[in-house]
């Protein structure tokens, strides 16, 4: 065998190697949707930047808000399904004012609760007392 095929067949094997080293890696590193969002949250929980918003709807695992960043509006949600637990029992007692926290480089990115942390503000009961009637 030449010496130039000697280079092809070396070049060829550590091209190989070198696909497979980056695909095991890939394989490796691949992280499931929900771990994926969970890291979103607890990122935007420990570097976000407090902002007032309002809760607009209320789902049973699903959160819909808005609110101004530097005078631009957005209107978003957040899926409750990993932290549903964190959820009061009447999630409907939500809607009005809340605490969000979102990215400084990128504002769409808002949370309104995490596993540490949660800006919801639950309504309290009205307690209705009957009129005395004389």
């Amino acid at each position: 065998m030449s010496a130039a095929a000697w280079q092809v067949t070396g070049l060829a094997i550590f091209a190989a190697a070198i696909t497979a080293l980056g695909v095991w890696i890939l394989v490796l590193n691949r992280d499931t949707p929900e771990k994926r969002e969970r890291q979103r949250r607890l990122t935007v929980n420990m570097r976000g930047r407090l902002a007032d918003g309002t809760v607009t709807d209320v789902e049973p695992n699903v959160v819909y808000y808005s609110y101004c960043i530097s005078g631009v509006e957005y209107r978003t949600s957040q899926d409750l399904s990993q932290i549903a637990e964190l959820m009061p029992p009447e999630p409907e007692r939500l809607i009005g004012p809340v605490t969000l926290k979102y990215a400084p480089r990128n504002p769409a990115n808002s949370i309104v609760v995490c596993e540490s942390w949660s800006g919801l503000r639950p309504m309290p009961v009205k307690e209705i007392v009957p009129n005395d009637v004389a």
